[in-house]
């Protein structure tokens, strides 16, 4: 069993207003439509040197490491930085909400799946792969449940840093994953 994340102390190092970014999602529209119009917001900061403090940058030696960046009082939303280091992945899992990713450094990789149901009595669900990317520097990703389905990881030499938006409050939560997935997966 892996570890939870350790949570870094909450500084917000963003060279702007957060709520900057929230605005997207103020008139209630939909989850995937409010992630893409915050990929949109997000997306201009992904690289910038002073995005993140030193503090913010630091991975963990046994699993990736998760930097609470900000959590909105009213808990409507959440950033945290994302930190990986060469190998580091996470478990198949879905999200509790819509999710925005950007990679600020680096490059991480993903595998997304779909949940096939069981075919019969005694034949498990599974999962299959539908898709493989390779999210490098300034890539941002938006997604919202049902479908939500991947695993990441940091295939490189060097470390990779995301930065994530969620639609919850991770501060109250912890985590922004729903479900880890221990059905077989085809690959």
């Amino acid at each position: 069993m892996r570890a939870a994340p350790r949570h870094a102390e909450r500084r917000s190092a963003w060279p702007h207003s957060w709520r900057t970014c929230a605005r997207p999602w103020a008139g209630g529209s939909p989850p995937d439509v409010t992630a893409y119009l915050v990929g949109e917001k997000v997306a201009p900061h992904l690289g910038a040197a002073d995005l993140l403090t030193q503090e913010q940058r630091e991975g963990d030696p046994d699993h990736y490491r998760q930097h609470l960046l900000h959590a909105e009082p009213d808990g409507s939303f959440s950033v945290v930085g994302l930190v990986w280091l060469p190998g580091q992945r996470t478990a198949v899992h879905d999200h509790v909400s819509w999710c925005v990713t950007g990679v600020h450094e680096g490059e991480e990789r993903e595998r997304r799946y779909r949940l096939v149901p069981a075919g019969g009595p005694g034949e498990p669900a599974r999962l299959v792969a539908t898709e493989d990317v390779v999210n490098p520097r300034g890539a941002v990703c938006g997604f919202a449940p049902p479908g939500d389905i991947h695993r990441v990881w940091n295939g490189c030499d060097d470390t990779a840093i995301s930065l994530h938006v969620y639609g919850a409050d991770i501060s109250r939560l912890g985590t922004s994953v729903r479900r880890v997935y221990d059905v077989p997966a085809d690959r």
